[in-house]
């Protein structure tokens, strides 16, 4: 039985134990790289992580291994208060998969590591830069007593990154504006004129961002929720 005790390797074999190649197959269709993958649910990988216990060592460990399944246990597992920049950015280097990277970027939140964001939004990288705006998204949802300034400060980048048109950057730059748009009234306002302005760019994938954007923060729902 896996516990708080299980080393790496103990995890890891439980793991394999899990493994489904039909899982691997479905993954594959929904844009998840499955080179090393075992095909176990994400709901899986956190009960396993239930059992298992935060250990901040172990998790370095785990990331290593290069398993999808164990890369997730990693980011379910590391303690947010110990990690640091350098582990961050050393996992950000071997970022392949948007799952992986939306997984991380909310442990990256959750240890403020807001440093990282315009660092991460400038790296060229598709991966790296998706975790940027994961991050501000993660920030804007998660984060209800942060103040507005802070969330708000984020709108340049994603303005500047607006016309990168690989899909995984446009997806989550869109993600990150119609999180900064969706968090309160004060948020609202200067997400949706900067969605505004995106919607008439002359870019196609800005142009995209910003008309998205705008039909999501225009919405009856929520407008009235922000009332």
């Amino acid at each position: 039985m896996i516990g708080p005790s299980s080393d790496s390797a103990e995890l890891i074999a439980h793991l394999e134990t899990l493994r489904s190649e039909e899982n691997v197959a479905g993954m594959a269709r929904f844009g998840i790289v499955t080179g090393r993958a075992l095909g176990i649910s994400n709901p899986d990988i956190r009960a396993v992580a239930r059992l298992a216990k935060r250990d901040h060592l172990r998790a370095m460990q785990l990331w290593q291994s290069d398993i999808r399944e164990a890369r997730l246990l990693a980011l379910c597992t590391a303690e947010p208060k110990r990690l640091t920049a350098e582990e961050a950015k050393s996992w950000a280097n071997d970022f392949n998969s948007w799952e992986i990277v939306d997984c991380a970027a909310d442990l990256f939140i959750e240890a403020r590591l807001d440093e990282l964001i315009p660092e991460f939004a400038a790296d060229e990288h598709e991966f790296v830069r998706r975790a940027a705006f994961a991050m501000i998204s993660g920030a804007a949802v998660h984060r209800k007593n942060e103040s507005d300034l802070t969330i708000l400060a984020w709108l340049p980048l994603i303005e500047t990154h607006s016309r990168d048109s690989r899909n995984f950057v446009r997806k989550a730059v869109n993600w990150a504006l119609r999180s900064i748009g969706k968090r309160n009234r004060g948020c609202h306002g200067p997400a949706l004129r900067l969605a505004t302005l995106l919607a008439e760019s002359p870019d196609k994938t800005a142009r995209w961002i910003g008309r998205d954007a705008v039909r999501e923060l225009t919405g009856e729902m929520l407008m009235a929720r922000l009332r």
